[in-house]
């Protein structure tokens, strides 16, 4: 708070200026004095002169507390000076006068709209929606605001229009496919203006598509065909919905879904069925509420569908006898049984003879031969020393023959010169 100074007036108040002025009134603002005097501040008087004389006229009746002012009733055209004093008991200060005199008449601003980002692009809206836009704009004085669609002024029972001194109000409370186009928005203040232009769009669902008809059908096959729909909604179509049904039950399926062509082939169907068809456009809205149907039907004939076998040309698979494991050179016991094993593969199967030092021995008592699965076995029950030798096995087929052999040594169960008593005794011969 400025000091106080006993029995003076205030200083004078601080930074009078214009804030606003239309063309009957002026608003002015100030600061408080630095230097207040020994009583309170009372408040501010506000005085205004015409050019040219020196009659200073009170704004108001009495004082203002406030450090700003609206003046209002004045004559447009005239030429005014303002100046404001603050008072005390000591009287009034002295006063802070306006640098040049004013002329009472509204500052023109040019006008402007400001279109927001979202209307800068196509609105689109369904059949039935609400449009309620609020679109602001400066301008003084108070522009003239004018909506037009299709070059002429906006009807009120077209679409509802509000307007402020900062925006305007566009409202349709159940759009129409009419209410699609472009609405142009004009702004005029004497002979300045500014436009913008805001399109919308209402789209609705779209009509069935035309002539479904069936073209072809062979096998489990049907090719259909339709062209577009006369009424697209007012907006892209964006495909295709097409069903089939037997004609027996007439139970609906899809066959395709957003199927972009206006062409197709209904395929697996069943042999002995005749089918009917139908089919929805769609666009961003929806499919179409009635379909397209076909005028006739395709029936799935039986005949000329006799299955026929492949033939295929007979390989030959023979093959020539081959040891796949062949015999191994063995010692053994005397006295104690024992095998000989091989392998053999051949196509058709082999016939398998053994010999012992190429003898035939197939038809001796002391052995006994097995065959399984390729796996050949001698057994030779209890051999003697005058058993060992060597081992072959042959196998022969029409496409050749294979062998393999092996020495088996057969060894005395007692070394000579030496055997056991029944006790158990060793004696030298």
């Amino acid at each position: 708070q400025a000091p106080k100074t006993k029995d003076a007036p205030t200083s004078q108040p601080i930074g009078l200026c214009l804030d606003d002025i239309s063309d009957t009134s002026i608003s002015l603002k100030w600061r408080p004095p630095e230097r207040i005097g020994s009583a309170e501040l009372e408040g501010y008087g506000v005085e205004y002169c015409k050019e040219g004389t020196d009659e200073w006229i009170p704004a108001t009746q009495g004082l203002t507390d406030r450090t700003s002012m609206v003046i209002r009733n004045l004559t447009t055209g005239d030429k005014l000076k303002f100046r404001v004093r603050a008072y005390n008991m000591a009287g009034p200060s002295a006063p802070d006068t306006l640098a040049q005199p004013v002329t009472i008449r509204e500052i023109m601003e040019r006008p402007k709209i400001w279109i927001p980002r979202n209307l800068r692009q196509t609105l689109i809206k369904k059949v039935g929606e609400t449009v309620n836009l609020v679109i602001k704009f400066q301008g003084k004085p108070k522009p003239k605001v004018t909506w037009i669609k299709d070059g002429e002024p906006l009807s009120p029972t077209f679409a509802s229009v509000r307007n402020s001194d900062v925006d305007t109000i566009f409202f349709i409370r159940n759009t129409e496919r009419k209410h699609s186009g472009k609405y142009d928005l004009q702004l005029q203040i004497e002979n300045m203006e500014d436009k913008a232009s805001i399109t919308l769009q209402v789209v609705d669902l779209p009509g069935p598509p035309e002539a479904l008809k069936i073209t072809d059908t062979w096998g489990f096959n049907v090719a259909l065909e339709w062209k577009l729909p006369k009424d697209d909604g007012n907006c892209e179509i964006t495909g295709y919905t097409i069903q089939k049904a037997e004609k027996k039950t007439m139970e609906w399926f899809t066959v395709y879904e957003q199927y972009r062509r206006t062409n197709c082939v209904a395929s697996d169907l069943i042999m002995g069925n005749e089918y009917v068809f139908r089919v929805f456009a769609i666009n961003q809205v929806g499919p179409s509420q009635e379909p397209c149907s076909s005028t006739d039907s395709a029936y799935i004939h039986k005949i000329g569908m006799e299955y026929k076998s492949p033939t295929y040309k007979d390989r030959d698979f023979s093959q020539a006898p081959k040891f796949t494991h062949p015999l191994v050179n063995r010692s053994i016991i005397a006295g104690y049984s024992t095998t000989l094993s091989c392998s053999v593969r051949g196509i058709p199967k082999p016939k398998v003879t053994w010999y012992k030092n190429k003898m035939d021995i197939s038809n001796e008592a002391k052995y006994r031969m097995f065959c399984k699965q390729g796996v050949l076995t001698l057994e030779i029950r209890k051999p003697c020393t005058f058993d060992g030798g060597i081992y072959m096995c042959k196998a022969v087929n029409d496409n050749g023959e294979d062998v393999v052999e092996c020495k088996l040594e057969v060894r005395r169960k007692y070394p000579p010169g030496r055997y056991k008593d029944t006790h158990g005794s060793t004696f030298l011969d």
